[in-house]
């Protein structure tokens, strides 16, 4: 039997959000976004392919994990879903809409890998062997923005998710992978122009990981909210920020605009 997908359900709201953390995270990094929903929703929140709860699935590549994502949503049949991913839980999310526009009712996207080839590897590698708290700790403060300190309740989190045998050497072999060359693989644009739901990206602007100038050659419909002072880290850093664009993008219709946020709004 194939070890199943670890999956945190919340809630149990007419609408379904699927939230997908980044490289080296865990489901954990969206508690203060969650709570800042509920209790309007149904919140399931994964730890992706070779991370946490799903360790032992199969972690090849994101088109893989969005595969495994969108089997296990039907073994839950569940009808159309909000999809929020983060970093690569982006590349993750906009594959899944890619590969079952049908599915996604709507598409949040924080700061998302394959929108570009610029990626910040060694700081990745580095996040990547972080083994204890104080390197953890360290690598969150270095891929927030100048004014975030990284909560405690994921640092725990991310701690506890690392001691588990065998994910240190999971998360370097795949961060490897990941940034060979300092480069990431990419999305093409226009893939990604033939998405009809609602889409909303979300980026900080002073992101030390992936550029936020990797925005600038989105398709004409989506929405683009930049998050004034912040980082990459934008669950942790602006949790109220992302729950009410999460929230403004699930109620949305029309033609995309842009904007700029305060990381202090709600």
């Amino acid at each position: 039997m194939l070890p199943s997908l670890h999956v945190a359900e919340s809630g149990a709201g007419l609408k379904t959000i699927i939230f997908l953390h980044g490289f080296g995270g865990c489901h954990s990094i969206w508690r203060d976004v969650i709570a800042a929903l509920a209790p309007a929703v149904r919140a399931l929140a994964y730890d992706l392919p070779g991370h946490g709860g799903s360790l032992q699935c199969e972690s090849a590549g994101a088109k893989q994990a969005a595969r495994a994502i969108l089997t296990d949503l039907g073994a839950r049949r569940l009808g159309k879903v909000h999809v929020v991913g983060h970093s690569m839980g982006g590349a993750i999310a906009a594959l899944m809409a890619l590969a079952d526009p049908e599915r996604v009712a709507s598409l949040t996207l924080l700061a998302p890998g394959g929108f570009g080839p610029e990626i910040n590897g060694p700081l990745a590698r580095r996040y990547a062997a972080a083994a204890n708290r104080d390197d953890i700790r360290a690598c969150l403060a270095a891929m927030s923005g100048p004014r975030s300190a990284p909560p405690e309740h994921v640092v725990e989190a991310l701690s506890l998710m690392r001691e588990r045998p065998g994910q240190l050497q999971t998360l370097v072999d795949t961060a490897a992978v990941m940034t060979r060359g300092d480069r990431q693989g990419v999305i093409p644009g226009e893939w990604l122009a033939t998405l009809s739901m609602p889409v909303m990206v979300i980026w900080g602007t002073d992101d030390p990981v992936l550029p936020v100038d990797q925005a600038e050659t989105l398709p004409a419909h989506f929405h683009l909210h930049h998050v004034l002072e912040a980082g990459h880290m934008l669950a942790e850093e602006a949790p109220d920020v992302i729950a009410e664009v999460v929230r403004r993008n699930m109620r949305r219709r029309g033609k995309g605009q842009r904007s700029v946020f305060g990381a202090a709004a709600s």
